[in-house]
């Protein structure tokens, strides 16, 4: 990847936008030129990109012209706004919003999984929802390996998923908690802070939510399984960073714990934290701010004849967003994609 390129991000002011950046740096991107972009009243501002400084200048089309790749960090409407203006310049987008993940002529990229998707792409690339990145990349091995039948998932969700906005929320109500003061909520539906709530997005079909259904569309198309049966529960949990998942899986084919173990020690993006008898499990605590899924409690799911459950914590920042678009982007420059 010695060739450097022109780079703009959408959204670098924010969350995953910022987390981009560090991440750019740790990983040596070949950049050429920096280009931070976001909402017009916060053009002038400067950020950090290694030992730099940058200006961050108002996403308009035209500062398109000047980039090769832009990694959008932004939400969905505006996506869907300067996405095709970015094209028309001939800047591939790499997005991370929901905009373009059903779209048939749009790539939705897991590189540990479908990496060969990328170059299938019209100038846009779709990054997918944070915690359908985690659940694949745990799933694919074992897909290729004996098939999958049947998934059901229960993610445990981090505040941070929320944005900065819920990160504050919680540590507001916790100091309310405290100090016998009034909870206030605005993000989320209720209370956090020592609370679950089992209800992330808006309701859909069945009663499902979107964010549960984003696990089921997503996974679909990132493992070209459209007939997958999956079924999901998205909860938030009063943890500042890193999703959890609960994992179970019906097999076409007889799959031992030890052997699915084996499976996933030798998976790409994976390490297996998995020694119940010494307490060695996944936990946002200790994955937070890494790039990999951790997997353990591998186990025989006793529930039907051909079952595997185990569970995955992973930084949902990192990995779940920001990590996953600038492996993307690798991949767009080795292979001269753009």
């Amino acid at each position: 990847m010695a060739q450097k390129i022109k780079l703009a991000i959408v959204g670098a002011t924010g969350a995953v936008g910022q987390e981009m950046m560090k991440i750019l740096w740790e990983r040596k991107f070949p950049i050429s030129e920096l280009i931070c972009l976001a909402d017009p009243r916060e053009a002038g501002q400067r950020l950090i990109y290694g030992n730099e400084e940058v200006v961050v200048k108002a996403a308009r089309e035209d500062e398109f012209a000047n980039a090769d790749i832009a990694l959008f960090a932004v939400n969905t409407e505006i996506s869907q706004q300067l996405a095709p203006a970015a094209n028309r310049h001939n800047c591939v987008v790499i997005d991370n919003s929901y905009a373009f993940r059903l779209d048939k002529e749009v790539p939705l990229v897991v590189p540990e999984v479908n990496p060969e998707d990328i170059a299938e792409h019209k100038g846009i690339i779709s990054n997918p929802n944070c915690s359908t990145i985690i659940l694949t990349v745990a799933l694919n091995p074992i897909h290729q390996a004996v098939g999958l039948e049947r998934v059901i998932v229960s993610t445990y969700q981090a505040v941070s998923g929320a944005g900065v906005a819920g990160l504050n929320e919680l540590k507001k109500q916790v100091e309310a908690v405290h100090n016998n003061e009034e909870i206030k909520t605005e993000v989320f539906q209720y209370q956090i802070a020592f609370n679950l709530i089992p209800h992330i997005d808006s309701f859909v079909e069945e009663q499902y939510t979107k964010e549960e259904m984003k696990l089921v569309w997503e996974t679909r198309k990132i493992m070209h399984a459209p007939e997958l049966k999956i079924a999901a529960t998205a909860v938030r949990v009063p943890v500042y960073r890193s999703h959890s998942e609960s994992v179970n899986l019906q097999t076409k084919k007889p799959l031992t714990a030890e052997a699915a173990r084996n499976i996933l020690s030798q998976a790409p993006g994976i390490i297996v934290q998995d020694d119940p008898d010494k307490n060695i499990y996944p936990m946002p605590l200790y994955t937070s701010l890494k790039d990999e899924v951790f997997v353990g409690r591998i186990r025989k799911d006793i529930s039907c004849d051909q079952g595997i459950a185990f569970w995955i914590a992973a930084d949902q920042i990192r990995k779940g967003a920001a990590t996953n678009a600038i492996q993307i982007a690798e991949i767009v420059v080795k292979e001269n994609l753009y």
